[in-house]
């Protein structure tokens, strides 16, 4: 009989998700392991493999189609001898229409949470007051009036993003106007200027909603990244009691080191990737930073996977060294280059980015002195990464000139006190201000 392809569970806290993209079409012959779509969780968009093999009987669920619960009927593939006359599952329901916007309700006054009765613009920009008008038929789908919900794929979505394109100039393709993939590209193909398939915006983008008396605000719409990231980043301070330690580390001889390699060797290595080296050496010695808490024991990990924050446009994402105590700076450096350019292209694989057992989060490229982080759960410990900046330090009685960076350690209490996270930082230091360790 037909078998049923649903909708994958790609972590283990998601429950629904987007599909972008089909990879296959109705009548396609499906081997085990081809691609058959991508799937778009609140982190990435990955690929789903075929584990069934036949021909693809019926799509359920068009891509672009969001919100798709797990375990939901999304295709439907059909074995030797059968056909889609034997299908008996129903055909998902197609999208609805983008609806008139009504108009806008009086605002309520901030200590009464207000929330506008406009339906939010797609793509993050804001709430709009714009009323309803009607407007003739046009031969071709146009974009939504300002005030009205943008239909996109998240993919289209995520590619206008990076070129840069106001979804509200582009013209959909897809089913009831929805914009899809082809539209992004072939936008970015014209330079991103009005032309076929784009409208030039004929009126105000943005506007505040609000009435005279009360304070203006705008609405942003949560992305399901930043949702994802409010839901843990709230559990992990409720739950985990942090506690913070400082400690400052002279650089001096680590940036000669990097220059050398960097000019001898052609490399582009960073400061940070001598951080997860000596963080990763530094757990080596200090096993008890790399655990994590749970109800019935403390578990103590047996591999040192580094977790690095890399910051996207519409939250963050940690990518994974694996085995970084095992590795040297050099191939740090290239995995890092690698793993961060994929994120930021929504590329990730689950299993790269998924886990780790300690993370750093690294801000001295914005010339911040010194910051505390949330950890990130379940883990026990997060580096907290200052800019290395030239400060007067004491030396044999008298003040010199060091390059000194901040490194602020947070420390779950439940798998590690005062005493420990303290000698962690300590071994950290020893090795981030010796850095030829560092290097065999």
């Amino acid at each position: 009989m037909p078998t049923q392809i649903l909708m994958p569970a790609l972590s283990p806290t998601m429950t629904e998700g987007s599909l972008a993209k089909w990879h296959k079409k109705e009548g396609d012959t499906v081997k085990a392991g081809d691609v058959l779509a991508e799937i778009e969780t609140d982190k990435a968009t990955m690929e789903f493999e075929a584990v069934d093999e036949g021909t693809l009987g019926r799509i359920l669920v068009p891509e672009g189609t969001q919100h798709v619960q797990v375990n939901q009927p999304i295709a439907v593939i059909l074995g030797e001898g059968e056909s889609a006359s034997d299908i008996k599952v129903p055909p998902a329901a197609k999208p609805a229409p983008a609806l008139a916007p009504k108009p806008e309700a009086k605002a309520s006054s901030p200590r009464s949470s207000p929330t506008p009765t406009v339906p939010p613009r797609g793509g993050g920009r804001g709430a709009m007051s714009v009323p309803a008008a009607p407007a003739p038929r046009p031969a071709a789908p146009l974009p939504p009036p300002t005030g009205a919900r943008i239909f996109v794929s998240p993919l289209a979505r995520r590619l206008a993003r990076e070129a840069r394109l106001d979804l509200a100039n582009l013209r959909g393709s897809g089913p009831h106007g929805r914009i899809v993939r082809a539209d992004v590209e072939a936008a970015v193909a014209r330079g991103g200027a009005p032309g076929a398939g784009v409208v030039a915006p004929s009126f105000p983008k943005e506007r505040i909603v609000a009435e005279a008396g009360n304070i203006p605000y705008v609405e942003i719409p949560l992305t399901g990244m930043r949702r994802a990231i409010a839901t843990r980043m709230a559990h992990s301070m409720a739950t985990a009691p942090h506690f913070f330690l400082t400690v400052d580390c002279e650089i001096d001889a680590l940036l000669k080191a990097r220059q050398e390699i960097n000019d001898t060797l052609g490399e582009k290595i960073s400061i940070n990737d001598f951080v997860v080296r000596a963080a990763a050496l530094a757990l080596r010695q200090v096993p008890v930073a790399n655990a994590s808490y749970t109800d019935g024991a403390i578990l103590r990990w047996s591999v040192v996977d580094i977790a690095v924050a890399v910051a996207l446009a519409d939250g963050l994402i940690t990518p994974i060294v694996k085995n970084a105590d095992q590795k040297r700076v050099p191939q740090i450096s290239a995995e890092m280059r690698d793993l961060s350019q994929r994120a930021r292209q929504g590329k990730l694989k689950l299993a790269e980015f998924q886990g780790g057992t300690f993370t750093i989060s690294n801000l001295g490229m914005y010339g911040m002195r010194e910051f505390t982080a949330v950890i990130n759960p379940p883990q026990a410990c997060i580096l907290a990464v200052g800019a290395g900046e030239e400060r007067p330090v004491a030396r044999h009685g008298g003040l010199a000139v060091a390059h000194v960076m901040s490194c602020t350690l947070a420390c779950d209490h439940r798998v590690l006190n005062g005493a420990e996270g303290a000698q962690w930082l300590q071994a950290f230091k020893k090795l981030i201000e010796a850095p030829a360790a560092l290097l065999v």
